[in-house]
This record gives structure tokens, C-alpha cells and sequence, in this order.
């Protein structure tokens, strides 16, 4: 595994690394950046179970903290996301207006999933991408 290059950012995901034993995101050969799927955890790591709309403010921060470590811009290098709803009911519909304000000039291809629960107990919410660097 020594070619592909494995990366953490700073705060909450750096903890998780060294607390689950993974890593944020890997550098694939292609200019292709897959990154762990990110809750939405503050930068020391805690989770707010009451509040989903914060949860997912802070997943999409954590998705673009990642990818900046990586050496991407950001969002809008996103081009597949998977989202992971433990009430789908009250998230989705944000999550799109989320998507609309942030990355308005283009759609990533997207899977969102309900599930019964995620890896920490107070996780409401839980997104993964994959984004392609067009720089290198």
C-alpha cells in the first residue's frame, strides 16, 4: 500500500484516525480522492443527537475540510456522494438545499441511504464522496 497516500486533516479527524484506526481519505492513481464518510461532528469531536440540521451543517464542513487536506479545493470537485440517513425524514430535504447552495454549477451523482444507526450512537447523519483533482 505504499503508492497510495493516505490523509487526515487536523481536530475531530485525526482523533477518529487514531481512535477507529482509518484514515479520512486516500490519493488513488487518476487524480481520484476518496474520502471516509464524515458526520457531523464538531473539530473536537463532539455530536449534538438533537440536532440533525447542525449535524449535516457540520458533515458538509467536515467533507470539505477533508478534501482540502487532500489538496482539493473542496465541494466542487465532488463527483459521487453517498449519504447516510438514520431518520430520512429529517434530513434529506436539507442535504438538497445544502447541495443546491454549495455546489450550485454542478450535480454529483447521488446514493442516500436510511440506515438504523452509524458508527458513533449520537450520529444522525453520515456523508461520503468521492471527488476527481483536475490540478494534477
Amino acid at each position: 500500500m505504499s503508492t497510495l497516500t493516505f490523509v487526515n486533516e487536523n481536530g475531530a479527524g485525526q482523533k477518529h484516525s487514531d481512535l477507529c484506526h482509518y484514515s479520512q481519505a486516500v490519493i488513488l492513481p487518476g487524480n481520484i480522492v476518496k474520502c471516509a464518510g464524515q458526520g457531523g461532528w464538531t473539530q473536537s469531536g463532539d455530536l449534538d443527537a438533537t440536532d440533525v440540521r447542525r449535524q449535516v451543517d457540520l458533515a458538509f464542513e467536515n467533507v470539505d475540510q477533508v478534501l482540502q487536506a487532500a489538496g482539493l479545493k473542496g465541494w466542487e470537485d465532488v463527483y459521487l456522494i453517498r449519504s447516510y440517513h438514520v431518520d430520512m425524514g429529517a434530513s434529506f430535504d436539507y442535504i438538497v438545499e445544502k447541495l443546491k447552495k454549495r455546489i450550485p454549477g454542478h450535480r454529483p451523482v447521488w446514493t442516500s441511504i436510511a440506515v438504523p444507526r452509524l458508527a458513533f450512537p449520537s450520529m444522525l447523519i453520515e456523508i461520503e464522496v468521492e471527488a476527481f483533482d483536475s490540478r494534477r
